[in-house]
């Protein structure tokens, strides 16, 4: 796979991938510009080598129609404003109009492309679309991590149609990283997986078994795997047909010498709502007519000591119902534990993210990535198909 660093951009049409899907209000204000931060070192670079900048994104759902509340001109706006520079908005990604926009660009220069999922061909990865995207550049740069894993005709099928393709300096590092974390970890090596179901997490399980020392389940989730124990989970969310299969995890985690921690204590409602009745107790005392909201206090300090002597540490979920204050605590205290540990610690998707900006402790971790189901291929095992097409085009 090549990199941004290795190729000739000066004076090129350079097409830049990238994923700029912000959260707007509802004046179609951007919330939070972190997607669009993480991404200026690769362009800053692009326009300090004097090359023709061509960026190109999605926002939202639009599902192949071109709806104006999906528009990236808030993000031409935001985008002008980091860069100090004059970002021109194109009427749309493709068609003469864009041709000729860009058949005019200057070194230095810097086009917005609409968004490209207002054209159906690009989740269908066609190769029609792809060639008239892959048309007005000479080198192609995929920086959008966040997308790789999606099979996109701006991600995958573009590559075979771009002149010269490599991977910016955003997509370089999240893979870095993980390779840190994953291939050669200093250990121990501490997984922590959250979130609502054992299906969506599954692979990643079962991958994460060749790998960590320590794996911890929080969220949801954990209640499939405490009914696999032979605990009552009372009315709490359970994946009925994979109680067997997490109790094969367990199994096989024992086998291999992995600590393997589920929740000892739980914070129980009587229905998922801030105002309901709630209590914490231990598992073995979970009501029958009461869900499960959240990992307890004696659980947290469980999964604290348990990171104490971690070296490399990986996070994908949160613990509970994190979203409700009231049932965010489990959550809240896995953040402050990551972020007190001496480890390199690495964290994505599920929202973890949001729970640790909502806490203020983002500087304190190594690394937040900025791809929830990317991040989440990785630890399945897969090759991400946006990677695998970079390694392609390089033959």
């Amino acid at each position: 796979m090549k990199r941004i660093q290795d190729v000739v951009i000066s004076d090129k049409r350079v097409f830049c991938r990238v994923d700029f899907n912000v959260p707007l209000d509802e004046f179609r204000n951007i919330r939070d510009d972190s997607r669009i931060r993480a991404i200026l070192p690769t362009l800053k670079y692009a326009l300090d080598h004097k090359a023709k900048l061509v960026i190109a994104s999605h926002l939202g759902r639009p599902r192949g129609r071109a709806v104006s509340e999906m528009s990236l001109s808030p993000v031409a706006k935001r985008l002008g404003r980091l860069l100090e520079k004059e970002v021109r908005m194109a009427g749309d990604c493709v068609g003469p109009d864009v041709k000729k926009l860009v058949s005019g660009m200057k070194p230095g220069d810097v086009v917005l492309l609409e968004n490209l999922r207002f054209h159906p061909q690009e989740q269908k990865n066609e190769d029609e679309f792809a060639k008239e995207l892959a048309s007005i550049c000479d080198v192609y740069i995929n920086d959008a991590f966040a997308v790789s894993h999606r099979v996109n005709a701006s991600v995958a099928a573009i590559t075979k149609y771009a002149p010269l393709s490599a991977a910016g300096f955003l997509l370089q590092k999240e893979l870095d990283y993980f390779k840190k974390a994953m291939a050669a970890p200093q250990r121990p090596l501490a997984a922590i997986i959250g979130g609502a179901k054992v299906s969506g997490k599954l692979e990643a399980l079962e991958n994460m078994l060749q790998h960590v020392d320590k794996l911890i389940i929080g969220g949801a989730m954990a209640n499939t795997f405490l009914k696999s124990a032979g605990y009552a989970v009372g009315k709490s969310k359970v994946e009925d047909d994979l109680v067997e299969v997490a109790g094969t995890v367990v199994k096989k985690a024992a086998e291999k010498g992995i600590k393997f921690y589920l929740p000892v204590d739980v914070v129980v409602a009587s229905r998922l709502d801030p105002n309901a009745e709630m209590k914490k107790v231990p598992v073995q005392e979970i009501p029958s007519e009461w869900m499960v909201a959240d990992i307890g206090p004696a659980t947290s300090l469980l999964y604290s000591e348990a990171l104490y002597d971690a070296k490399t540490i990986v996070w994908n979920g949160p613990m509970g119902v994190f979203e409700m204050d009231a049932f965010s605590s489990g959550t809240i205290d896995m953040v402050r534990s990551v972020a007190n540990s001496y480890a390199l610690t690495i964290v994505g998707g599920g929202d973890t993210d949001v729970a640790i900006h909502k806490t203020g402790e983002t500087d304190r971790i190594t690394y937040i990535s900025t791809g929830g189901g990317a991040f989440l291929a990785l630890l399945e095992g897969k090759t991400l198909p946006g990677v695998a097409a970079l390694n392609e085009a390089d033959k």
